[in-house]
């Protein structure tokens, strides 16, 4: 008697080698399930149908030559040849009737299944191709899945069109592209508990970041329903990043969040319709409130930090990897669902830096997520749905609600990708990053404002913002081989103030951040003045009140906006260097600039002379700002402590006299930051003659000086640097200036102090980087698109001088 074939593998006896058995997903998941399981990571259990499985059924119906019939002299260029060859091919496959004893074995495994989790479980029947989720292609949504499925009956319907759906247009139509023969391919099903992500929320993460290439967060995104929305790009999805290094040792806090639109969500259709799923309207209150509570998200990280690891052992190798997540609405718990190897930005090569730098300045038409870095340009094509693809030109820039798998014959060949709706995990930012062109994601309106074949200018060049320029405008391309660039003495730092670049500018070759500026993410992430957010009812406009009330309305205490804001954005850019040092400066605005802010008119002076007037250290302790210093400090304490990224260092700008220096010094400590508790480093700007002249006793309260060469010139040769009449005079290569700057390094190296310089001299005059290095300065902060040809002399005066 032969023994019966056994068509049926669970999940705890699957591992990573049992692709050709069951395809990636299932392998993948059986991987899991078996060895992360007992490290607290939430698989849903089930059982793979074998690829076997599949040809038996096509084997016993004998379909095989009627497929070959049916695809051996396709032209997949032939959009009409290939639906109707690829229709052909699906009804073959379902009019094959299922073997009587692998139809026994898929109810008996199912039967298994609903004993363990009781008569609420329903299924997700998920398609595993047998090439799936390679390191160079990732086959996503090429294939169906059904969900909710419930009896037996449905089981067997679902699992027959699973099969079929290796046929689909897209499926076929990837595979030509991708090489591989749709005879020697096959496809597995996983059936395992349906996570009711409807009644919840559900997402994609990375354990890194999708836009850079930043190894050392997590990046989660999520939206309220099932998954396919944010997988499909229909909703605008929140997101959330979490730094892996302080995760690993002990700290819990999430790093950065964006809050998504979330304007619809996918829930199950109920009665007897077509479709198994819809999207319904999210309410005002889900709209307004993140899909994951601060927790969750550390939980998911865990898992992401967890999973990588794993793979990454398995492989011998950094492995990051692609995740779906799903929270079930019934038992409140957060499951993996997929985890496959990341495989597009993982693959770039991290020694040849391209930068893409837009030489016009202009106002955008469109902005969205950024996807990539790149600057492209083109003719809108605005494509509404998949019959009006044929019109569309190689070259031009796809402009659409929403992009599907189906779309992909014509996105491989567009300069760009332009949608309306979309997080930077949809459908459309994982192909364009596959195709290496740059995508504008939920945008909203890019289809109703942009005019179909006008010349645009799509830019992903200039951090998270993307941007869609009318007309053609200028770009460069900057390419440097990284491999061959020797590092100085002089350490290289960078000024840096906007968090979204801070990821992609970290690859560049750096000792850190001499100058992050605060007053970048007070102004375009906090928007408001502290001491409005403080006392709201000394603001006398009603409409500035309600501003400020709309700002904070997701906050217990308007204080808590403020803290939190500005402790991400500081945190984001200390992330990015970690564990090198990033020297914050606390808050340096002027009177008039303070006045600008969201209610800051009602906490302001008018001063004829703001420049030399109320800034710096002489507000941190006045009654009329020492409670919005509080916030800053308080941002700062959170950045260190909560987050762990102890590499900051703070900086304490215009600071006049000594006598000032201990008082700010003394009210830091009551607030918690203490120079020399935690390493807490505190520097001084040098940027007052004072401070040059009284060098050594100000060295007696700072760890360090930055100076500041453009107030220094301002004060050396008593020229208001903001007055446009006498700007011929502002030269900081004033031999007078040059002197102030050789005297500040000789005092502080007298004293050990580190010394630094972070105005804007050496970056725009390379005599000034030569002058720093020859009376050696121990580091110089230069903006990012100078660093590269400032670092190449850096190297060539310290080999003239001998110090190589």
């Amino acid at each position: 008697m032969t023994k019966q074939t056994n068509y049926i593998r669970w999940f705890n006896e699957l591992t990573l080698d049992d692709v050709p058995l069951v395809g990636g997903k299932n392998a993948s998941l059986g991987e899991m399930y078996r060895e992360l399981t007992p490290q607290g990571i939430q698989i849903p259990n089930g059982f793979a149908v074998t690829a076997e499985a599949y040809r038996y059924l096509l084997e016993q119906a004998g379909a095989w030559q009627q497929l070959h019939q049916a695809l051996d002299d396709l032209n997949p260029e032939d959009v009409g040849d290939l639906a109707r060859r690829a229709l052909k091919a699906r009804e073959i496959i379902y009019a094959a009737p299922f073997p009587a004893d692998l139809e026994d074995q898929i109810l008996k495994a199912y039967a298994k299944l609903h004993l363990q989790y009781g008569d609420t479980m329903s299924v997700a029947v998920r398609s595993s191709a047998t090439a799936e989720d390679l390191p160079t292609a990732s086959f996503a949504g090429q294939q169906d899945t059904f969900l909710n499925i419930r009896g037996e009956l449905a089981l067997l319907e679902a699992c027959k069109r699973c099969f079929a759906s290796l046929f689909t247009d897209r499926a076929i139509h990837y595979r030509v592209d991708q090489g591989f023969d749709h005879f020697k391919l096959a496809l597995s099903i996983g059936i395992m508990k349906m996570v009711r992500s409807d009644l919840n929320a559900s997402g994609v993460m990375f354990s890194l970041d999708t836009e850079s290439g930043f190894s050392d967060v997590v990046f989660i995104t999520g939206a309220y329903g099932l998954g396919e929305n944010v997988v499909q790009g229909a909703v605008d999805p929140d997101e959330f990043y979490v730094h892996k290094p302080t995760f690993e040792q002990g700290h819990r806090a999430v790093l950065k969040r964006t809050l998504g639109s979330k304007k619809i969500k996918m829930i199950y259709s109920e009665g007897r319709t077509r479709e198994p799923t819809r999207n319904i309207v999210t309410s005002a209150t889900e709209r307004n409130h993140f899909c994951l509570t601060d927790q969750d998200v550390l939980t998911l990280a865990d898992y992401a930090i967890k999973i990588e690891k794993h793979y990454s052992a398995k492989a011998r190798q950094a492995k990051p990897m692609d995740m779906e997540w799903a929270k079930d609405g019934l038992d409140g718990i957060l499951y993996i669902v997929q985890a496959r190897p990341e495989t597009v930005v993982s693959q770039l090569s991290g020694m040849i830096l391209e930068q893409y730098v837009l030489k016009s300045q202009a106002t955008p038409v469109v902005t969205g997520h950024s996807v990539g870095s790149k600057i492209a340009t083109g003719n809108a094509r605005i494509i509404e749905n998949v019959s009006q693809l044929g019109s569309f030109k190689a070259g031009d820039v796809l402009v659409a609600d929403i992009t599907t798998p189906d779309w992909e014959p014509v996105m491989k060949i567009a300069s760009a990708i332009v949608t309306n709706r979309g997080g930077r995990t949809c459908h459309a930012a994982i192909i364009s990053r596959e195709l290496g062109v740059p995508a504008v994601v939920g945008c909203d309106n890019a289809t109703t404002t942009l005019k179909n074949n006008s010349p645009v200018t799509v830019s992903c060049a200039e951090g998270d913002n993307g941007k869609v320029y009318d007309g053609i405008l200028d770009f460069e391309i900057q390419t440097t081989d990284l491999a061959g660039l020797k590092r100085p003495k002089t350490k290289i730092m960078l000024n840096l103030g906007n968090p979204e670049l801070a990821f992609k500018t970290s690859f560049l070759p750096n000792d850190g951040v001499g100058l992050a500026r605060m007053e970048f993410i007070i102004t375009e992430y906090i928007k408001a003045h502290p001491m409005a957010l403080i006392h709201p009812e000394r603001v006398q406009d009603a409409n500035e009140r309600e501003q400020l009330n709309e700002l904070t309305r997701h906050h217990e205490k308007p204080e808590d906006f403020f803290i939190q804001r500005l402790s991400e954005g500081v945190g984001t850019i200390a992330a990015a260097f970690y564990p090198k040092p990033v020297v914050v400066r606390m808050s340096d605005f002027k009177t008039n600039e303070y006045a600008t802010l969201l209610g800051g008119r009602w906490f302001e002076f008018n001063e004829p002379n703001p420049m030399i007037g109320f800034r710096g250290a002489s507000r941190y302790t006045h009654p009329a700002y020492a409670e919005g210093f509080a916030l800053e400090c308080a941002a700062m304490k959170r950045v260190r402590d909560d987050m762990g990224l102890t590499n900051v260092i703070l900086m304490i700008p215009f600071c006049r006299r000594v006598n000032e220096a201990k008082k700010v010094l003394e009210y830091m400590a009551q607030l918690g930051l203490t120079r020399g508790e935690n390493g807490l480093e505190i520097y001084v700007m040098c940027e007052i003659p004072n401070n040059v002249i009284s060098i050594d006793a100000f060295s007696q309260h700072f760890d360090g000086f930055s100076i500041g060469s453009n107030d220094l010139t301002q004060l050396t040769l008593g020229v208001d640097r903001d007055s446009a009449i006498i700007a011929e005079d502002f030269d900081e290569r004033d031999p007078g200036v040059k002197e102030m700057i050789r005297l500040a390094v000789e005092g502080s190296k007298r004293n050990g102090k580190h010394c630094g310089l972070c105005g804007q001299a050496p970056s725009d005059y390379p005599e000034m980087a030569e002058f720093l290095v020859e009376i050696g300065i121990g580091s110089m902060s230069l903006n990012p698109d100078t660093v590269l040809q400032t670092t190449q002399l850096v190297l060539e005066t310290e080999k003239r001088l001998g110090r190589t």
